[in-house]
């Protein structure tokens, strides 16, 4: 294929990337903004190189990339938890913006090399001055442990060109092993975690609500007022309890209530 044509064949990809990107991101957002725990860590994308496009159609003689070829566009979805998961795995069941063409679980069978992830194979449609297509997108689903394991070994892989020596990938999967019972062991304890974090959250956004609140007094002309109710937050914020800057936030609401009487 010509370079020239190459821009054209990967421009729907690089799109679909953007838009799944930001609605993903967007899940996050949802949870965090009603105060809830959210199964989504991070996300990244990208769009397949064409040196490794090219590399694979050798390797696997495949005759149309389009067609054949599922991870042109990549997306990465990063969790914290196992967990988590098969969470999001039942949210893209639920979406009626793409559709699952199938789904492989590196989970529960994971692969010799040690390699563990969920990947969730879907159809995505974009629609462009040139028109509507749908396209191929390979959504991978992992723990932050999983993926600290296959970025490694996606470096050997591409050092030793897919054929690691055997002494190295025993290591690897010894590597493997160690990282999803950090995952187990993490999942132990991820009841304490979820509300630990989820604590952290309502008292980040509840002091966020106050301090906008202050700053609505000094707008009003309540200077004396709005210094009064920083210096009792200073004194409250680091505690544990945040039932105390709740009751301040609610007296500072009925204070400026009276204003918009």
């Amino acid at each position: 294929m010509e370079y020239k044509k190459w821009d054209e064949v990967l421009a729907p990809y690089e799109h679909a990337v953007e838009e799944l990107k930001v609605k993903f991101k967007n899940i996050r957002k949802e949870f965090l903004a009603k105060g809830e725990y959210s199964p989504i860590e991070f996300v990244t994308g990208r769009t397949k190189k064409i040196a490794s496009i090219v590399s694979k159609v050798k390797r696997l003689n495949i005759q149309d990339i389009e067609a054949e070829m599922e991870d042109i566009a990549g997306i990465r979805i990063m969790c914290q938890f196992v967990e988590d998961i098969y969470t999001i795995v039942e949210l893209i069941q639920t979406r009626s913006d793409m559709s699952i063409v199938y789904e492989k679980d590196y989970i529960e069978n994971f692969k010799d090399s040690g390699y563990r992830s969920y990947h969730v194979i879907i159809k995505y449609p974009i629609n462009s001055i040139a028109g509507s297509k749908e396209i191929l997108c390979e959504i991978q689903i992992r723990t932050l442990a999983m993926n600290f394991w296959a970025t490694i070994e996606h470096s050997l892989k591409y050092k030793y060109e897919h054929y690691i020596p055997e002494n190295l990938a025993v290591r690897l999967r010894r590597a493997a092993d160690a990282a999803f019972l950090l995952d187990q062991e993490m999942s132990e304890i991820r009841e304490d975690i979820m509300k630990a974090q989820v604590m952290y959250r309502v008292k980040s956004i509840t002091v966020r609500d106050v301090l906008n609140k202050i700053q609505e007094l000094y707008n009003v002309g309540e200077t004396h007022k709005a210094i009064l109710f920083q210096r009792r937050l200073d004194k409250i914020d680091n505690e544990r309890d945040i039932t105390e800057i709740i009751n301040l936030k609610k007296e500072i609401d009925g204070l400026l209530q009276q204003y918009k009487k």
